[in-house]
């Protein structure tokens, strides 16, 4: 596989893709209405700008982003690594229902998967949350049979601590944590990361733009009905705050010549050549936007100004509403 953007390795025995990565969920789920055919046009235009790494789960729009993407792939799978996460349980009216990792419920999600996306296996499969009635050990070892079984290549997590990624390596080498990582959220930092980095983990960071918060095209008058609504940093008082220092990145970004969203994003490159971050673009001039972050090369001193400008902790309100929270592994 070859591509003109530059290339890192998800881990120490993980594959290597492509810096930035494309987050398929807001093409069919939780940010409002997508339109289809830009949703595909998008997936091409970063397969021809040489983006390699496609994530996605199998509660998305429950089967339509997974078909989304395969649709946008057919005759170019060698050209992606799809990156799957399973075990999120809705009901009809798309409310969550928990999480079910357990070993046959495995092999049942990812019969799903390999049929939605038209494919012979699945590059990354991950449990997207931790089932706290299943030991995780008996879902990586049920990932681990797929592996033996040419169904999954490699294994990842999401959103789990320390304790949980220890266990999990302990049974199956992991290629990356799929983790919330931004200028906002940085609570990972000093017990997560460092647990990755001992172990050769990877990181892929999402919501490396707040969620379109830290984008530079969030306003005040802005109103939407979609996932964002619940979620605290939106809201009243706190979305106030969390404007203001956007305003703060705007003026490092001027500057430098470039967008706040172009320095969000250069920000998580910047964490590390471990850090693959995902941008959740649904048009291509988001993406083409986002993709500009990969010339952009901030200073120490900027990397500096940025801390000072947003220091760690400064957002104000949670990054989920609390019942998500609740489920997160990583939040303990």
């Amino acid at each position: 596989m070859t591509s003109p953007l530059p290339l890192r390795r998800l881990g120490r025995m993980g594959p290597e893709v492509a810096a930035l990565g494309l987050g398929c969920m807001g093409m069919s789920d939780f940010y409002g209405p997508a339109d289809r055919g830009e949703s595909v046009a998008t997936i091409h235009a970063a397969l021809e700008a040489g983006v390699t790494l496609f994530d996605t789960g199998d509660f998305y729009g429950m089967g339509h982003n997974e078909m989304l993407l395969g649709e946008a792939l057919r005759g170019r799978r060698d050209q992606a690594v799809i990156s799957v996460k399973f075990g999120a349980l809705r009901d009809p009216d798309m409310d969550f229902r928990g999480y079910d990792c357990r070993p046959e419920a495995v092999r049942n999600f990812v019969t799903y998967s390999l049929r939605r996306l038209g494919v012979d296996y699945i590059d990354i499969y991950r449990p997207s949350r931790l089932d706290p009635a299943v030991p995780v050990e008996d879902t990586i070892g049920a990932i681990t049979d797929l592996v033996q079984q040419g169904y999954v290549r490699h294994i990842g997590l999401s959103e789990v601590g320390p304790e949980t990624i220890r266990r999990a390596a302990a049974m199956h080498p992991i290629c990356d944590l799929q983790i919330e990582w931004s200028i906002l959220s940085r609570g990972l930092e000093a017990g997560i990361i460092p647990v990755c980095r001992a172990l050769g983990i990877g990181v892929t960071a999402y919501g490396v733009l707040g969620r379109g918060l830290i984008s530079g095209h969030w306003s005040r008058e802005r109103r939407t009905q979609d996932f964002r609504t619940e979620c605290p940093r939106f809201q009243g008082c706190n979305l106030e705050h969390n404007l203001a220092l956007v305003e703060r990145l705007r003026d490092i970004a001027g500057a430098k010549g470039t967008t706040v969203a172009r320095v969000a994003v250069a920000w998580a490159l910047a964490r590390g050549e471990d850090v693959v971050p995902l941008v959740g673009a649904r048009r291509r001039d988001r993406l083409a936007e986002s993709l500009g972050a990969l010339t952009v090369r901030l200073t120490s001193d900027e990397l500096v100004a940025i801390d000072a400008a947003v220091p760690p902790g400064a957002a104000a309100g949670g990054r989920y509403p609390e019942a998500q929270l609740k489920f997160m592994d990583s939040e303990r």
